[in-house]
């Protein structure tokens, strides 16, 4: 019978249904057919996505339509509408983390650049902007591409490879052919420019090198002239050519610019006097043709071209600077730094607004406070966020340098965040001020894994890296440990408590999930399984246990016998790390290695819809308490917020 009500039948274990393979975007959600064999399944239909990579240089630009921008986020490029944030679309056919981007001078063709494995050869994807489909896929470069850059006519696309490959190749835009290339320097080239008004002038920077190539088209050759700069040696970040040809202005490591003479390729001026703090990493211009100039450690200089000399400046928190972005209405400009900020900068006199933030590196954790909708918390290397969940602003962060939070929970009042860090200490912050309000001390050996608050308000398990489960007893004024066991081999990666508080459960990577009793503080039961076990819960009726892991099986267990009811295929490709139930328990929701966000009905046990938005591996998922949403983080940094299809939704 489909009805799992036949819950206590023991042993009588269902036919494994065959597993499904992951599914390819449609619409708005693409990937192409060698990164995905499709099968015809519903989709997850995305809200919005909270995250973009800090790290690619320009890795923000403002489309020619005045309404929309493209932006990076781990293998995935986002169109998104710069007023509404929920209005976006996504280009996808990257296999690993983009390194760069470039749009032509018409806006028609986007170019972006990928790294990938040793060995392995790194795709540049040309994408067509108004149909948001794949044109070319260039495909010579070797483990990385460094920098793309089109002609100002949009016929030619030039590409450099990373240290591994450091070549220089001239692309075809039409045919989507190489048409020439070379060795790009001695040592490592950072940055490639098409000259703005010939399609023939190529210049090419990097370490101590700086070059001024002629694309020689009927010979099919590149053909390169070292520009002379004296005695100077130096390490360009970045080329900008200036509106007339005339001048090469190149951003250097040590926080200086040359200016360098186009026609002449000679040396012409060095400044400012006082270098800019760790580096230039990017140059733009301003409306009155001064130079704007962006540094590593979050430095905006605005510059006078001839003199090289700094006019005024200011400084932004949130890492260096990575992209200017120029609004079209010449009033004001877009900042990204590293550290994953956007901030937007008016010209006259360099006022700076933050815009948005979001997680630089893996997100562990995520979490609904019980019964409220409107706001979610997150957890990754040295911070705790807290997100509105409807305008996805960030509401609150809680920093501690140099440490991880592994994972978090809200207390059953909501009156604190409760946390687990890598120093092994068990802290709770106030939700409103992000305040200290307790710390447990010396909690477990290697840091604190997985934890749990009790349904009474008073009990808090926690579990840790050397496999020791623990339950506290929080009052206003102590912290008193009131059990120790230490049955598990392994870390504890999940704990999730009964409702009546008599029981809970651990899974653990040594292979088991035990059943503790919160009264003697012993083993109730035990279930066993060739896997790492990396999440489990309980059905809403507590007849039932759900366990996944790195064997990627979802299986049913009776929850008074731990015997295995059912089986099933999490995933064809790749481990499952979470699991997440509706509060009805008619569906469940899990993501794993495969990238791939999947909601499954829980009777039938078949996978009903999936989510394809994640650029890496989906690190945790929750269903909000009403139902509407699952929030999805991952460990690209990125955070996805999904609808609950209607049929689900409404019960």
């Amino acid at each position: 019978p489909t009805e799992i009500n036949a819950r206590k039948r023991k042993g009588n274990k269902r036919p494994e249904p065959e597993p499904e393979p992951p599914c390819r975007g449609s619409g708005q959600r693409r990937r192409t057919a060698a990164a995905f064999p499709c099968a015809e399944m519903e989709h997850l239909e995305l809200n919005a996505v909270i995250g973009f990579a800090g790290s690619v240089v320009d890795g923000i630009i403002l489309l020619p339509d005045n309404r929309s921008m493209v932006f990076a986020l781990g293998s995935t490029i986002v169109k998104r509408d710069i007023v509404d944030p929920k209005n976006q679309q996504f280009l996808q056919g990257h296999s690993d983390r983009i390194t760069c981007m470039s749009l032509s001078p018409s806006g028609r063709y986007l170019a972006s650049g990928q790294v990938t494995h040793l060995g392995f050869q790194a795709d540049v994807i040309v994408w067509d902007m108004d149909s948001l489909e794949i044109v070319h896929r260039l495909r010579l470069h070797k483990v990385r591409v460094e920098a793309v850059a089109f002609s100002h006519n949009d016929k030619w696309l030039a590409s450099i490879g990373g240290e591994d490959d450091n070549s220089l190749v001239v692309w075809n835009l039409e045919t989507g052919k190489a048409v020439c290339g070379s060795p790009a320097a001695n040592d490592a080239v950072h940055d490639v420019r098409f000259a703005r008004h010939n399609e023939f002038v190529i210049i090419t920077a990097g370490k101590v090198n700086m070059r001024v190539w002629d694309f020689d088209l009927a010979n099919r050759k590149v053909r390169p002239t070292d520009c002379n700069l004296g005695k100077l040696q130096r390490t360009v970040n970045y080329i900008y050519v200036d509106e007339n040809d005339e001048y090469i202005y190149a951003g250097t490591a040590t926080g200086d610019i040359l200016k360098v003479n186009l026609k002449t390729k000679l040396f012409k001026h060095i400044g400012p006097k006082t270098r800019i703090p760790q580096g230039v990493v990017c140059i733009d211009r301003t409306p009155d043709g001064q130079l704007l100039v962006g540094s590593g450690d979050g430095t905006i200089a605005v510059m006078d071209p001839e003199t090289l000399k700094i006019t005024r400046s200011t400084k932004i928190e949130g890492g260096g600077v990575t992209c200017i972005a120029p609004h079209v209405s010449k009033q004001l400009f877009f900042v990204s730094t590293s550290l994953c900020s956007t901030y937007v900068v008016k010209y006259d006199g360099l006022q700076a607004e933050l815009r948005s933030t979001c997680h630089n590196t893996k997100i562990h954790d995520v979490v609904y406070p019980v019964g409220y909708s409107e706001l979610f918390a997150t957890s990754s290397k040295q911070d705790i966020r807290v997100w509105n969940a409807r305008s996805c602003a960030e509401l609150l962060r809680i920093q501690i340098p140099n440490l991880e939070c592994d994972c978090i929970t809200f207390a059953r009042d909501g009156r604190a965040i409760v946390s687990g860090w890598s120093d092994g200490k068990i802290r709770a912050f106030g939700p409103q001020s992000g305040k200290l309000l307790y710390v447990i001390n010396d909690a477990h050996v290697g840091g604190v894994t997985a934890i749990a608050c009790a349904n009474d308000g008073e009990k808090l398990i926690s579990g840790g890296f050397d496999g020791s489960v623990r339950v506290w007893r929080i009052t206003a004024e102590s912290r008193v440990m009131l059990g120790s066991m230490k049955e598990h081999k392994a870390t504890v990666n999940c704990i999730k408590v009964r409702g009546n508080d008599m029981e809970f459960v651990s899974a653990s990577s040594d292979g088991s999930c035990i059943i503790w009793d919160m009264r003697r503080f012993a083993r109730n039961n035990s279930l066993f399984a060739s896997t790492f076990f990396k999440a489990v819960l309980y059905h809403p009726d507590e007849s039932q246990l759900l366990t996944t892991g790195t064997d990627r099986k979802i299986t049913n267990w009776d929850a008074y016998d731990g015997s295995a009811i059912r089986i099933v295929d999490g995933s064809t490709a790749a481990e499952v790390n979470t699991l997440d139930i509706s509060g009805g328990g008619e569906f469940f929701v899990s993501g794993g290695g495969d990238k791939l966000v999947k909601l499954w009905h829980y009777d039938e046990g078949q996978c009903q819809a999936v989510g394809i938005g994640h650029s890496g591996t989906v690190t945790k998922v929750v269903v909000s308490p009403d139902q509407r949403n699952v929030v999805s983080v991952g460990d690209e940094g990125a955070i996805l917020i999904w609808n609950i299809p209607e049929r689900f939704a409404s019960t």
